[in-house]
């Protein structure tokens, strides 16, 4: 299922930052791994399946949805300081390169038949207070909620995250209680998914070159490893005055 997306956006490139742990987890586990959002930091989020429900017959009810829903976030930003800084704080992380595509067949694979009515990938949508709170009393109605509108809550943030441009991989499970500790993980080969593997730029070239050869040996992948280039200068930089001038 795509939300907020079409399909000409299959095949569009999405970028995940992560520790050089984890990617050598999902390498070496062949796992790719899925997170309630209860356990995203910011405490808007999931606000809409955590509440409670007024009915139009006054009755108030708690249709308890939020524990059977997991997700990963993305981002379309191929390069952005800020992404860099929120989500490799200690200047050694690393941000891999798929595509919506890739990313929605991984989680088919892995749950067929069923897996078209169970899993999503989506765009998420910036909005206004208000904007929020007419989305929310429009996911509700009388028999509880559909599948579509379950995931639609989870694409749903406050517009001053709007720089991060998410995508989101979305899971719902008939069995949240099985799945321990919020955290969901389902079979994948990470050569199908990752296609490229990009370096913190705040990293020296040294770093980079021990840092290139741990995750070839370690994960065996075959794509590129590259170290952004970021914040190098142009070489040869010479800028024009716009008259003379003597110091």
């Amino acid at each position: 299922m795509l939300l907020n997306l079409t399909q000409s956006d299959l095949d569009r490139p999405v970028y995940r930052i992560l520790s050089i742990e984890r990617l050598v987890d999902l390498f070496t586990t062949g796992e790719n791994v899925l997170v309630s959002p209860s356990k995203w930091e910011d405490t808007f989020e999931n606000f809409i399946l955590k509440s409670k429900v007024k009915l139009a017959s006054g009755k108030i009810v708690d249709y308890n949805m939020h524990n059977s829903v997991f997700g990963q976030c993305w981002t379309l930003h191929k390069a952005s300081d800020a992404m860099w800084r929120i989500y490799s704080p200690n200047k050694n992380g690393v941000r891999v390169k798929s595509t919506i595509r890739n990313l929605l067949q991984s989680i088919y694979k892995a749950h067929e038949p069923h897996s078209e009515a169970r899993c999503c990938i989506g765009k998420v949508a910036y909005l206004n207070t208000k904007e929020l709170t007419s989305r929310a009393n429009n996911t509700f109605d009388e028999s509880g909620i559909s599948l579509d509108k379950l995931f639609q809550s989870l694409l749903l943030k406050r517009l001053s995250f709007e720089h991060e441009k998410e995508v989101r991989l979305l899971f719902q499970s008939w069995s949240p209680n099985l799945i321990p500790d919020g955290v969901y993980k389902y079979k994948v080969d990470p050569h199908e998914i990752v296609s490229e593997i990009m370096i913190d730029p705040r990293m020296s070239y040294n770093e980079f070159q021990i840092v290139k050869r741990t995750v070839y040996s370690q994960t065996e992948f075959k794509g590129p490893i590259r170290r952004s280039l970021m914040y190098k200068l142009p070489r040869n930089l010479v800028v024009s005055a716009a008259s003379d001038f003597s110091l």
